[in-house]
């Protein structure tokens, strides 16, 4: 199992925090130490909207842009996580800092959840990519835009075996009764890929003994040295204390699946050789049991759910929002023809309409504007004189 430790942006672009947060992490039973290596404009458009913090209420393009920090300052985190005993894991936004990343030989990358229809970044991704093990989440994506990001990975020359699903729900903090636990081992099946979780409620142990109870090998959570500091994840990431727990909790897990499987193996009489990741239903049993001491077998049997992939109900209202759509990055008039850079595969967010899919930017270059069209807006059909074959 790995365990990640989200660290993101929280440190801040400060080197020594950076430091702090790695060691306080691999303490604390981190084997995988995440950063994101944000370049605001591979994000967001500057118009995209405004945040609450609190300082005050600020651009959310300013917010991502003060994150920016020198590839000398990934490099440094990467030697100290590796001084730590932990690896070092990083999610780009975009071709610029995928390059950066992969210059600076990182343990795996990860493709964040709004990024898994970014296409052009995943096949990029697997150009440079395919000895390098990639880690892709599911957040605020169906069943259909998973299978389109394996595929274009697997097409593109990436093994099955290098890739890791992370089935999580892109709302903060999410109510783990939505978090429907039972679809990794499905997704699993379906992708013939490894699976796990990107947890983003903010308790330490209900939804990473699921997933562990229920196959996961990984399980990520945000972490911070304090609720309290401005970091955009900070309320709902694990401080170094419950993120111990969470590790403790999910080790603990893990020796119980073990030893049930060796007593299945005994009372089989070794006759059946069973795989590393098979789950004896006595361990099943054994773990939900436990769990009902603290929680309720109602919100155990809700946070399990039905096994079926959907989006959860708290993250539907980000579908295509926080995804990536296609946007104009200036007002362009009548008449005018699109060329790439009039266009930008961006995240919506708060106030902008989304675009078409990132998989329509091969097919629009060189169109022609049917009407005016705003500096940030998402680039719609109606925009675009349709020729007739």
């Amino acid at each position: 199992m790995e365990i990640v430790a989200e660290i993101g942006t929280s440190h801040s672009g400060d080197i020594e925090k950076a430091k702090k947060m790695i060691a306080s992490a691999a303490e604390n039973g981190a084997t995988v130490i995440k950063f994101q290596w944000v370049y605001a404009n591979e994000i967001l458009h500057p118009d995209t909207g405004f945040v609450e913090l609190p300082g005050g209420r600020i651009p959310l393009y300013q917010k991502f842009k003060s994150l920016e920090v020198k590839k000398e300052f990934f490099e440094e985190c990467l030697k100290y996580t590796h001084k730590c005993g932990a690896k070092f894991l990083c999610s780009p936004f975009g071709k610029q800092s995928l390059e950066e990343l992969i210059s600076i030989n990182p343990d795996m990358i990860k493709i964040a959840s709004p990024e898994l229809n970014h296409i052009p970044l995943l096949k990029r991704a697997a150009e440079i990519c395919k000895n390098i093990p990639i880690v892709i989440s599911s957040g605020v994506s169906t069943l259909g835009d998973i299978e389109k990001a394996i595929n274009t990975l697997t097409d593109g020359g990436v093994k099955k075996e290098n890739i890791t699903l992370l089935h999580c729900s892109t709302f903060y903090p999410t109510p783990e009764e939505e978090y429907n636990v039972k679809v990794i081992k499905n997704l699993s099946a379906v992708f013939g890929i490894k699976c796990g979780i990107s947890d983003h409620s903010t308790d330490p142990v209900l939804i990473p003994v699921l997933n562990t109870i229920c196959g996961g090998v990984m399980i990520e959570k945000h972490f911070t040295l304090s609720n309290e500091t401005d970091g955009l994840d900070d309320p709902v990431a694990l401080t170094p204390q419950k993120f111990a727990l969470m590790c403790h909790a999910v080790k603990q897990t893990q020796a119980i699946i073990e030893r049930y499987r060796n007593e299945t193996n005994a009372l089989n009489g070794a006759s059946i050789q069973f795989t590393q990741d098979y789950i004896p239903e006595s361990a099943f049993d054994y773990v939900v049991k436990n769990l009902s001491r603290e929680y309720s077998m109602e919100k155990i049997t809700a946070c399990l759910g039905d096994g079926i992939k959907r989006l959860g109900k708290s993250e539907r209202q980000n579908y295509g929002r926080t995804n990536r759509s296609i946007h104009y990055m200036h007002t362009m008039k009548k008449g005018e023809q699109l060329r790439e850079q009039d266009l930008g595969i961006l995240r919506t967010e708060k106030i902008l309409t989304p675009g078409l899919h990132p998989d329509f930017l091969t097919k629009i270059i060189g169109a022609k504007l049917s009407r005016d069209v705003q500096n940030g807006s998402g680039v719609q059909l109606e925009d675009l004189f349709i020729q007739e074959q």
